[in-house]
């Protein structure tokens, strides 16, 4: 977490207050946070940019600057961006930026994992990411043509960002269920059928996810302080011991390559 509809919301959510807004001021209460150039740099350059666009790449927000430039935001597990002009600083805010209406752009990461990049070139940190999993060019076919003849599980595949980008552990056991994939399935054993199958699941979730503004599980909140209610719609992820929506049995939880899984072993049975 966040994931891509958590990404996606918060660009939708904020893009209409923020762009054509110059930042007045830079605050950075945690050095860590910024991943390039040297924090003094970053406070510097970025200090009078205005903000041309903002855009989504997988689970990063890029804020096109004036001058070329771009900030790049990644919320790692437990980021969020709220948006007020509310002088009290949230707790584990990590830096802000002030807008020149007032308007604060908080970055609270309660684990301090998440990062901020200032670069002229976008690909240096986000040039290694596989297709974006809601682009347009990422077809039924083409998601055939990334799994052919990757041995790994597909729950492993659908999380490497290299080959598919912004789909994590909570959107992938949701589209393996819906799809009807066990998870330790391997890419390259998938049906042409089965590939359609995900590709189609993978699209309801994420859309679905969106449309209720991301999953606030945890750490996640909305840029003002509300909660997403993507979770209330999730179908397998953290059930483990209840019963399956569909056929009853009880939901299952393993460790795939290091990721908490669930799944049903009847509705997804490992072929």
């Amino acid at each position: 977490m966040p994931e891509l509809p958590e990404v996606e919301t918060i660009k939708n959510e904020i893009s209409g207050k923020v762009i054509g807004k110059h930042i007045k001021e830079v605050v950075l209460l945690w050095d860590g946070i910024v991943k390039k150039p040297s924090p003094a740099e970053f406070v510097s350059k970025l200090t009078g940019r205005k903000i041309r666009d903002l855009n989504r790449r997988g689970k990063y927000l890029l804020f096109g600057l004036n001058f070329a430039d771009t900030l790049i935001m990644h919320l790692k597990m437990s980021g969020s961006l709220l948006l007020n002009s509310d002088s009290t600083v949230p707790l584990y805010t990590r830096a802000f930026l002030k807008l020149e209406d007032g308007t604060n752009i908080y970055f609270r990461d309660p684990r301090k994992f998440g990062r901020m990049w200032l670069v002229e070139d976008i690909d240096e940190v986000v040039g290694s990411l596989g297709p974006d999993a809601m682009s347009r060019n990422l077809t039924a076919k083409r998601l055939g043509e990334l799994l052919a003849n990757r041995k790994a599980p597909i729950k492993a595949l659908l999380c490497d960002q290299t080959l598919l980008a912004g789909i994590g552990n909570l959107y992938a056991d949701e589209a393996l269920f819906e799809a009807k994939i066990h998870p330790l399935r391997s890419g390259s054993s998938l049906t042409p059928n089965e590939v359609d199958r995900l590709y189609k699941a993978i699209r309801e979730v994420l859309l679905s996810g969106i449309k209720n503004k991301g999953a606030s599980i945890v750490n996640y909140y909305l840029p003002d302080g509300t909660k997403g209610t993507a979770h209330s719609e999730f179908r397998i992820a953290h059930r483990k011991g209840q019963t399956c929506y569909v056929c009853g049995t009880p939901v299952e939880r393993i460790v795939v390559r290091g990721r908490g899984t669930y799944f049903c072993p009847k509705c997804q049975p490992l072929k």
